[in-house]
């Protein structure tokens, strides 16, 4: 089943259990599916990647949301934040262990023949490119950096 079905079908029961939280985060959801699709239309249709990149952003949205909530001692609205980010990420792709990144980054870093610190756009590239929807961004980054500086 494609996950736009899954996210509605699980709408459907939310509204029929009363969970009200539940269902405005999925309407939440699927306005932002439903925003993307528009945009593509022009171009072409909405795949599965498009929705798993929906779903990423919203992800990282709300985590991002949970730190200034949590800087602001607002813990009312980090908790509900927090449950929406368990909501979308029961739908997102399982996400690879620091060590797995670890793993396909040195081999990135040696098929780019990246020598320095200044090869960090063209090992990025390649290592967004190779783990998109895989794992975070900031994760990614974060290791090039610590391995292109110990070269």
């Amino acid at each position: 089943m494609l996950i736009e079905q899954q996210i509605n079908e699980d709408l459907k029961t939310a509204l029929k259990a009363g969970e009200k939280d539940t269902v405005a985060a999925f309407r939440t959801i699927m306005a932002q599916i439903k925003d993307e699709r528009i945009k593509l239309r022009v171009k072409r249709e909405m795949t599965e990647e498009d929705v798993i990149g929906v779903l990423l952003n919203a992800a990282k949205k709300r985590k991002e949301s949970i730190d200034i909530y949590r800087q602001n001692n607002r813990e009312d609205l980090a908790a509900r934040e927090e449950s929406e980010l368990i909501l979308i990420q029961k739908y997102l792709p399982k996400q690879m262990s620091g060590e797995e990144v670890k793993e396909i980054i040195s081999k990135i870093i040696q098929q780019t023949n990246a020598t320095s610190i200044k090869d960090l756009g063209k090992v990025m590239g390649a290592a967004m490119k190779e783990l998109k929807g895989k794992a975070d961004g900031q994760l990614i980054q974060s290791i090039v950096r610590d391995q292109l500086s110990q070269i």
